[in-house]
């Protein structure tokens, strides 16, 4: 008896002590190749960088506004630059696109040669390293065929969510991030913005650990319990890189998201955003695809994190914010409510400011937009967040992205040079541009020629002639308050109770391509007012047709699987 117990002891410690073992290791198990002997203390931190952008032929800006490095010019110089390893994160691979749409774009060409050259780098020696998302991409095969090698990352069996970050690595030294992907749209219809960064090993290292986690991630369908820690971050908000760009002093660091895919010492995206917003003294400039602070698929619920710290920027430290947001076909109607909301704060509020515009492409062709504005980025006067992620709360939730942060003082003698100072002037070119719509009280932009027929519904339509009598005979709909707690629901009571909304809101004349902000959007609503009660606000629709599926897909490629652009 007295044997048996012992051998069941020892046999509980080997378990223990097996099971110890295993943990160490994985601490330290290497994914991945090593580090081509670059450590922190040998890196370079003399760096070079430079604004890359991709400006559709169908826009254009006045003769004097800056433009920059053309985004092809700019990935082919890396791929110059290469000699042993290009390591490429991308969520759509299309740069070979013979569909329909591409026919009436001579550009769309641009994607075939950068594919080519792509294809190319093995006869000179390179090693072609990507990670994606996408299973079913004829040019990830085609790459596989020409000795590149692929991980699939499962994203949604891990966060249910999928791999929207967007970033190049070359040899350790040199690297791309901004928010275009492999996509030809990317290099002719959609106006897209991002950073080369050359002769910087220091930080081209810490993202190339960003890619190491996704390599190491394939056929992976849970989140490992530790990571390796060759993944830990080197530098984060608390430690952020100390290193020169264009001979000025800046810092830098890296974020990503989702939270479950970040290992030990990574910033969250969500904490960098609110680090630099919480850090701006004088001005917030945004300019983003989406907006939209709700979270979740069927019980929609309020996002708060990046609402909350632009409302406590305007209210307590009275900082100067615009927003410029891209007006296309898959803008959600919410989003206008949750910008009149910020705007409200501001109402007979000294020193506040919050002023709103939308991007709205030049034109359409076929039903599809041309010239989606796809920047992704935020400028104060001292810092910048360049990322992959809309501001939406299922993005930062669910799919995995990065962010670069640059830090760089202000009393530089020549600011121009800073790359602060050129995405400032890159955001007041676009602000100003005629391409951008204000928006104005009680009107909302229509972003596409099938809102109005989509968004109304029918069964209000024998409303359309009830209208709130304005001084001067003109029938105008009623102005928003300050503060709006929306439920959508479909009990009669609220039935009843957006038939007595509509009584009060009229419908401007269609033909000035104008809307009223509320009830042309929803079927019905309960509205309760009370001073800046905007901290709860829950949507809870039963028909989920109408709210985009950011969890699946951002705007970057949400377009490809909608059939839409």
């Amino acid at each position: 008896m007295k044997s048996q117990q012992k051998c069941i002891v020892i046999f509980a410690l080997v378990c223990c002590f097996a099971v110890l073992m295993a943990l160490i290791f994985s601490a330290v198990d290497i994914w991945g190749e090593d580090e081509d002997g670059i450590t922190e203390e040998n890196c370079s931190r003399n760096c070079r960088i430079v604004l890359v952008e991709n400006i559709p032929e169908d826009i254009s800006f006045l003769d004097n506004s800056t433009l920059h490095l053309p985004l092809l010019q700019g990935l082919n110089s890396l791929l110059d630059r290469a000699v042993r390893v290009v390591e490429v994160v991308s969520p759509l691979w299309l740069l070979n696109s013979s569909d329909y749409e591409s026919s009436f774009q001579p550009s769309a060409r641009q994607g075939r040669a950068l594919l080519s050259k792509l294809q190319g780098l093995k006869s000179k020696g390179v090693n072609l390293k990507i990670s994606s998302g996408m299973t079913d991409s004829t040019e990830l095969e085609t790459l596989a065929k020409h000795y590149a090698e692929v991980h699939y990352v499962n994203v949604t069996a891990l966060t249910k969510g999928s791999l929207h970050s967007s970033f190049w690595v070359v040899d350790r030294q040199h690297f791309y991030i901004g928010s275009a992907s492999m996509d030809w749209r990317s290099l002719a219809t959609r106006k897209e913005l991002g950073v080369l960064v050359y002769d910087c090993s220091c930080l081209a290292l810490d993202l190339h650990r960003v890619f190491s986690l996704y390599w190491g991630l394939q056929y992976r369908d849970f989140i490992p319990s530790f990571w390796s820690k060759r993944l830990f971050a080197l530098y984060n908000r608390d430690t952020q890189l100390e290193l020169k760009f264009n001979n000025t002093k800046a810092e830098a660091y890296f974020s990503t998201s989702p939270d479950v895919l970040i290992p030990r010492d990574r910033s969250s995206d969500m904490e960098a955003i609110s680090r630099v917003i919480g850090e701006a003294r004088d001005f917030i400039y945004i300019s983003i695809t989406d907006y939209l602070p709700l979270l979740g698929r069927r019980n929609n619920r309020y996002w708060s994190p990046i609402d909350s710290v632009l409302r406590e920027a305007l209210i307590l430290r009275k900082v100067r914010v615009r927003m410029l947001i891209s007006c296309w076909e898959q803008t959600h109607p919410l989003t206008f409510n949750f910008i009149w909301s910020l705007k409200s704060l501001c109402m007979e509020q000294t020193n506040c400011s919050l002023e709103a515009k939308f991007f709205n492409p030049k034109g359409q062709r076929d039903d599809r937009q041309q010239g989606v504005n796809h920047n992704r980025f935020m400028v104060t006067e001292r810092a910048v967040y360049l990322g992959n992620l809309d501001w939406v709360g299922n993005e930062f939730t669910f799919n995995a992205g990065a962010g670069l942060v640059i830090r760089q003082p202000e009393g530089v003698e020549d600011r121009n040079s800073t790359v602060v100072e050129q995405l400032h002037t890159v955001f007041e070119r676009d602000w100003f541009s005629r391409y951008t719509r204000s928006l104005q009280a009680n009107k909302i932009p229509v972003c596409n020629k099938h809102q109005m027929n989509t968004m109304v519904p029918n069964k209000w339509s024998h409303l359309g002639s009830r209208t709130t009598s304005q001084p001067g005979g003109d029938n105008k709909p009623l102005p928003m308050r300050s503060s709006v707690k929306v439920e959508v629901e479909t009990s009669e009571k609220t039935r009843q109770h957006g038939d007595r909304l509509m009584d009060k809101v009229g419908h401007n004349n269609p033909q000035h391509g104008l809307v009223p902000p509320m009830n042309s959007h929803l079927e019905g609503v309960q509205i309760q007012m009370s001073p800046f009660e905007n901290k709860q606000l829950n949507v809870n629709n039963k028909n989920q047709a109408d709210f985009p599926n950011q969890s699946v897909e951002s705007s970057g490629s949400r377009e490809i699987f909608d059939g839409s652009l």
